[in-house]
Order: structure tokens, then sequence, then C-alpha cells
């Protein structure tokens, strides 16, 4: 309501002034053009940023923030009954197009608040339940032929991107299967380095521009306008819920209203297609990759469109333990994909095209990794620690071919990098954090994973903080890694960290007795490799004091489990 009272001055002033970037707090932050009405219009924004945030602390809504009766009635809806795993769907028009006007005259946009119902004893399918009720209750109001779905973090920073998008959809020369645009999820405030690899620019970028050669990129979950045919799966036992319905009552009229309610209601889905058929797929944690997936299982395509000022900018986690349980949580999703009956190793390479299919596996699969980079991390560090050579000699033949495949593998991803425009820090950033959620988001990804498919509880859904705190963010703008959280997900890269280290100090002591380097002389080069990458570790492990610095406990143990792995090695080598 807040947000609706603000939208009749703002979306003038932009207008007016030719605003592209449309958040507020973003243009206030960072622009340096300042009109007659600018300190107006953000001390508006300021009391209002103020009245909402007092109302969340304070838990109860005064009757001065109230400026109609229509507002009354709509909280009295909410009853000291209502619990958020339980309570009945709440649809409340906030702006009508026919009716609301802004300040100079001009009809405000429909803006409709949906609440929908929920049930201990049914299943709500988080943000893919979400949104599909978002489907139905706009399908029974405007029934509108295209659909934005952005995450709550993200922004428009171009009000040209609607343009863009209807120049594919409205093209009569387009394929007429093109079911949705994708544009990149670019966030902002990443630091100059981008230390965590927050920007995901293989995964969002390098990779989709790839898959837009074939069928086009799969769906991320934000940044995407859709066809609203794409959701339906032919005629609905509900008329209101097809496709060609035409919608000619008022959006606050009873009839539509009472429509929407009954669609959100929580027991609305039972005995439907919603979620396997209809609307975006149940079954993963994943719901825009397997979504995307399948759509273009159907027959569906898609366009990567990547303008040079991005579309929409958003929000990326700024500590090391958020962004590891984010990964953790679509890994397990991914393997949910992997090993359903759609898998893309399977169906999608028979559906689609091999080379698609293959895309989508090489993600489903994304937490296999863990395998091989776990072997990597501890296995030639143990057996260097017992004096085992295990690779090629420096001078044997297969050694060239060892070489050729680590500088070649790090050296496709560093062009891919550069040639995109990023730096060689940037790119080392991230390969440090490929091999850092390899060790820590992708192994509890598989082991949570496995778990819940033989029935055992697991950890949960967990929604990734995006709340700032101010020495963290502090710590983040230099540079500095983050662990002031003592997570289980930090104690394998911990470990591999004491143990690499370790295991290239005795080397050299062993090499300047034996005067042997060729036999290890790979284990060595491992070890010294892991050391570089996991120098923020041990800085934060020996050398910090802030509270950002990794937890003593987490040290203790890791130190621990190292030495036994030590005392095991012997065992195998």
């Amino acid at each position: 309501m807040e947000a609706a009272r603000f939208a009749t001055h703002w979306l003038p002033y932009c207008k007016k002034n030719k605003i592209v970037e449309r958040c507020p707090d973003a243009y206030f932050k960072s622009n340096n053009s300042w009109f007659p009405e600018t300190d107006r219009i953000k001390m508006m924004y300021e009391n209002m940023r103020v009245r909402v945030e007092n109302v969340v602390q304070e838990g109860t809504i005064s009757r001065d923030y109230m400026t109609n009766e229509g507002e009354s009635e709509a909280f009295s809806r909410w009853t000291d009954e209502f619990t958020p795993q339980n309570h009945p769907p709440v649809v409340q028009v906030l702006l009508e197009h026919s009716k609301d006007k802004d300040v100079t005259g001009h009809t405000m946009p429909n803006l409709v608040y949906v609440s929908r119902g929920k049930s201990m004893n049914l299943p709500h399918n988080f943000k893919a339940g979400a949104l599909n009720v978002l489907l139905r209750v706009s399908a029974t109001m405007t029934n509108a032929p295209v659909i934005l779905t952005l995450d709550t973090d993200m922004y428009s920073n171009d009000p040209q991107t609607p343009v863009r998008v209807l120049c594919y959809l409205l093209d009569p020369g387009m394929d007429p299967k093109l079911g949705y645009v994708q544009f990149p999820q670019i966030f902002h405030g990443i630091n100059e380095n981008d230390i965590y690899g927050g920007q995901l620019k293989l995964e969002f970028q390098i990779d989709a521009s790839g898959m837009d050669g074939l069928v086009g990129p799969t769906y991320v979950g934000t940044g995407c306008f859709f066809r609203r045919g794409v959701f339906f799966g032919g005629p609905s036992e509900t008329p209101e819920l097809n496709q060609d319905h035409l919608v000619n009552e008022s959006i606050n009229s009873k009839e539509v209203l009472a429509m929407a309610h009954h669609v959100a209601d929580c027991n609305f889905e039972k005995q439907t297609k919603w979620g396997t058929e209809m609307g975006l797929r149940y079954g993963s944690l994943v719901e825009d990759f397997y979504t995307g997936y399948l759509l273009q299982c159907k027959g569906w395509k898609s366009i990567f469109c990547n303008p040079k000022r991005p579309a929409f900018l958003g929000n990326s986690p700024i500590n090391l333990h958020s962004i590891l349980n984010q990964i953790m949580r679509w890994s397990v999703g991914l393997l949910e994909v992997a090993f359903c009956r759609y898998s893309p190793i399977t169906f999608g390479v028979k559906s689609i095209n091999p080379l698609t299919g293959l895309c989508y596996a090489h993600y489903a699969f994304w937490s296999i990794w863990s395998i091989p980079i776990t072997i990597y991390a501890f296995v030639p560090q143990l057996a260097l620690l017992n004096c085992a050579s295990i690779f090629p000699k420096a001078s044997e033949p297969w050694f060239l071919l060892y070489i050729f495949l680590f500088l070649g593998a790090y050296g496709q991803e560093c062009l891919e990098f550069m040639l995109d425009g990023e730096s060689i820090q940037r790119w080392w950033n991230n390969q440090r954090m490929w091999t850092i959620r390899g060790l820590s988001s992708f192994i509890f990804g598989l082991a949570e994973y496995w778990l819940k498919f033989i029935g055992i509880s697991t950890f949960g859904f967990n929604v990734t903080s995006k709340v700032v705190d101010e020495e963290q963010s502090k710590r983040y703008n230099q540079g500095i890694f983050d662990f002031g959280v003592p997570s289980p997900l930090f104690l394998p890269i911990t470990t591999a960290a004491v143990i690499n280290l370790v295991s290239f100090l005795w080397g050299i002591v062993h090499v300047l007795k034996q005067r042997d380097l060729e036999g290890l002389f790979m284990q060595m080069l491992l070890a010294s490799f892991a050391i570089v990458n996991c120098w923020p570790l041990y800085e934060a492990m020996v050398l910090r004091t802030d509270e950002g610095k990794m937890p003593v406990k987490i040290t203790l143990i890791s130190i621990t489990l190292a030495w036994a792995l030590y005392l095991v090695a012997p065992v195998v080598f």
C-alpha cells in the first residue's frame, strides 16, 4: 500500500526526467543528477521507508497510516488465527488501471497483492507453488498474454526492457514456438574482484550464450518474460483459466475477486494437472531449471537477450556461508532433476537434441564434480606424505598429457572470461570458488540428496539471506573473506587446506633429503596450487582477529580430521 501511494509520485518523476534506474533506493544512492523536485521525492521515499520499517519492528499498524476505510478493511482480514503456514488466501487490489491515477492525471497500472492460502496438511511447493498461484490469479483478473517473473531482490534497470521483449514476441517472422525471453541474472554491489564468484558469469551469461545457439537458454527463475500459453497444457476445467479467456469485468468486482480467491486456495490444485503438465513444475528445489527444461522438451524455444545496459539488477550474498548454502540447495534440486523420470541424460537427449540434453545434464549432475575434486584435494597429498608417487614422472610422455589437460581446462575458462571483458583476478577468484564449492556445497548437496532419497530427514529448505550487516559489508568491499559462522560447510575446505600445506612442506623436506623431485613433482604442483588457492583460509584461521575470521572450533576440528587422515593413509599407500 505504501508503494502504491509513493508510485503515484515516483512514476511521473521518472517519466518527466527520463530516469532509467527505477529502483528509488539505488537511484538516490548512485545518481548525481538533481532536479527541482528531487529533494521532495527523496523525502517522500525516506518517510515511506521509515513507516514500513517501524511497522515491521513494532508488529502492528497504526491507524495513522491508514488513508481510507478500504485499507483498514483489508488489514482487518488478517486475524490472530493466521500463521505463516496456515491461513486462507488474501487477494487485495491496491491499484486499478481504470480508476487510479498518478499526480499528473495519467492512469496507473494494476497492482494486486496476493497471499496464497496455506495449510499444514498440504504441500505448498515453495516458489513454484507461489508462482502457480500468481499465474491463476492473474488469469482470472486480466489474463494478459505476457508474464514477467522477478525475484524479490531484483529491480528494473531499464524501462525499455518490455519493448525489447515485444520485438521478439510480436515479430511475425519469429518461430511460433518461442516460449520465453531470458535476460541474464546480473548483480549490483559485487566487489571489485568478485571474491565469492557471486556473479556466476559462466552459468548466467557465458553458458547461456552457448545454449542460445541451440534451442535457447534455460529459465533461471528471474528476469524472464513468458508467453502465458506455455504454462497451460490445454483446455482447463475452470473456464477463467483458459488462455483465450477474456476478462470484461473490473478486477475489483465481487465475481472476479471471488474467483481469484478460489484459485489461490491451497485446495484448488487437488486432482489437477498443475505442477505436472500446467504451470511451473513441481518435484525439484530448482523449479526454474526444471520448468525451462521440460518446456523445451515439449518443443518450446527460448532466446537469450543480453543488452549492454542490464535489464534487471539484483543482490548477491556477501558472505561465504550464504553463498555456499545457496549452491548446496541448488545442488540438491539439480540432482532431483538428474535422477527423475525425465533425466536430461536420457529423456532430454531424445526429446530436445543431444547437445541441449547434454547441456542440461552438465548442470543436473553438477554436484557429482565433488567426487573428482575431493580426490584431487586429498589423495595426491596423502600419498605425498607417505612418499608414494601416483603420477607419471616429469620425464615420462604421460606427464605432458596431465600438464596439457590442466593448463587447457584453466586456459579455456580464462579465455572465456577475458573475451567477456572480465579481469584475470575475477577469473582466478571464480576458479577458486569452483574448488571451494566442490569441497563444500557439492559434497553436502550430494549427501543431502541421497539421505532424502532413502527417507532420512535432512536439513530442509532455507532461503538465502540477503540481509547486509555493516561490518560484513565493509569486509566484503575490502575483498576479505567472511567465515564468521561455525558451519560444517567449512570443514572439508579447511581440512583440505591443512593437508595440502603440510604435504607440501613435507615434500620440500623429502626432496631436499633425497634429491629426487621428478617422481613427486606433479603432487608437489597440485599441493602448491591448492595452497595459493587456500590463502584466504590460512589467513582466516591464523592471521585475522576480526569477527569474520574462521571460528576456532572449525580450525581445531579440521586439524583433528587432517591428523586422522594422515594416520589412516599408510594403510592405503
